[in-house]
């Protein structure tokens, strides 16, 4: 039996995930729209063997615009561009399914498996905010629930699409003047709730079956959703027992509906901050941390908690209605997440920021290259994780660093790969071609 080992995704953003990176004196301002930026870094991740590289998004300006580069390239656009720059890492770009069309949405996924040769992945998320609605006339936004419920008939409308060409549909004979056989291409014929799709896609099937399902929400719908979907889950915890209650919940919920658990890799996020001692690494945390604006990080975390900015005092506690409110209509689990550190460390606001600064949440970890790798192992080995999303602080000298530094520990560890042994995404992440679930026998030829 082969031993388990890591997975790793390198999830990218411009000039690193520390809100100030792009006030360091070597970072790139531009590196949001500098195609060269993004090429390093998707080269780094694959010469140092990463299953994945991650763009986030989102269909709204972040912020203001004036303390921190407020968007990037649309990541379908950017992978495209980075397929022809690689050739082996998997490539997952997040597409919301509230502002976009199945039909269409299926159609662009699948020719990015194409294009690169099976190596597409879909975080698949529900935006939350007015300021997106805004954007499409909207004056509303769906409730949580209701925009997991969405999305979930989204997502089934891309499978029937992604499978309404059999793999065997095909033929390609030129002397008969038959390219395809119209029995094994199937109009979905979709009638939902939501959706009224006919089909048939006018792709073929993606190389992978579908696109690596990615998942990133953390509340109760979130879970279940990713227990029903996901194949890689992105989430974030601040300590070790919240990421195995999260990991045994997960599994859990798979394992009720009916799926193998072990066809769910959940990737909790890693921001390390690496020195070369101890004090080296705390050094650059708080370089990185006295850049810091506060005008921004209460922006970031008013609208998270759904609060006005001014509400929130820098120099107090969360405000008791904050702490108090069982529900946000948006990032749940990330309000949920914010408040129990706020209280768990008794923090004002302005220490909340501090904490936040590095990777929104996620769990950010100063110290030398031993010390980060104990701890992604006993995460690993302790029923937390199966791999991480590693978040540079700083792109791309933090990724450089973990690579350089950490990555040679956990392979004499035994516990990353030395290369890859396959060439889609899902083989690196160890899952198998899924079944099309039109193909159901084998047509008799006369």
């Amino acid at each position: 039996m082969t031993a388990r080992q890591l997975h790793f995704n390198a999830f990218l953003m411009e000039a690193g995930h520390h809100e100030a990176a792009w006030r360091l004196p070597e970072s790139n301002v531009d590196a949001d729209f500098d195609l060269q930026h993004w090429v390093r870094l998707a080269k780094l991740a694959e010469d140092a063997k990463f299953d994945s590289l991650f763009l986030a998004d989102g269909p709204a300006l972040q912020g203001s615009g004036e303390f921190r580069p407020p968007g990037q390239l649309e990541p379908l656009t950017l992978l495209t561009a980075l397929v022809a720059a690689t050739s082996r890492i998997g490539l997952i770009a997040t597409v919301s399914t509230t502002y976009n069309s199945p039909y269409n949405l299926a159609r662009r996924l699948a020719s990015v498996d194409h294009v690169s040769g099976g190596r597409a992945g879909w975080n698949i998320v529900t935006s939350a905010t007015q300021r997106e609605a805004d954007n499409f006339g909207l004056d509303f936004t769906l409730g949580h629930g209701a925009r997991y419920e969405r999305a979930a008939e989204f997502l089934d409308v891309a499978l029937k699409l992604w499978d309404s060409w059999e793999d065997e549909a095909r033929v390609g004979d030129k002397a008969a003047g038959r390219f395809a056989d119209p029995e094994r291409i199937h109009p979905i014929r979709h009638r939902g709730q939501y959706f009224r799709v006919e089909g048939a896609l006018n792709v073929r099937r993606p190389p992978q079956g579908y696109p690596l399902l990615v998942q990133a929400g953390s509340s109760d719908d979130g879970k279940q959703f990713a227990a029903a979907y996901a194949e890689a889950i992105f989430t974030a915890h601040q300590t070790i027992e919240r990421a195995q209650d999260f990991y045994a919940d997960i599994k859990d919920r798979a394992r009720r509906i009916g799926r193998d658990p072990g066809g769910i890799k959940v990737l909790p996020g890693i921001v390390p901050v690496i020195g070369s001692t101890e004090a080296e690494a705390q050094q650059l945390a708080q370089q990185l941390d006295d850049l810091r604006v506060p005008e921004y990080g209460l922006l970031q975390l008013s609208t998270i908690l759904e609060v006005p900015a001014d509400s929130l005092a820098l120099d107090e506690s969360l405000p008791r209605s904050v702490v108090n409110r069982p529900t946000v209509e948006g990032f749940q689990s990330r309000a949920d997440l914010i408040v129990e550190l706020a209280t768990r460390e008794d923090l004002t606001v302005r220490q909340v920021l501090s904490k936040l600064g590095g990777g929104r949440g996620h769990h950010t970890v100063a110290g030398t290259p031993e010390q980060i790798a104990d701890t992604i192992t006993t995460w690993f080995e302790n029923g937390a994780a199966d791999g991480f999303n590693v978040m540079g602080p700083a792109l791309p000298s933090g990724l450089e660093a973990f690579i350089e530094h950490v990555l040679p520990i956990l392979r004499s560890r035994g516990l990353f790969r030395e290369d890859y042994t396959g060439t889609t995404l899902r083989e690196h992440y160890g899952l198998e071609k899924p079944a099309n679930q039109f193909h159901v026998r084998e047509l008799t030829r006369v």
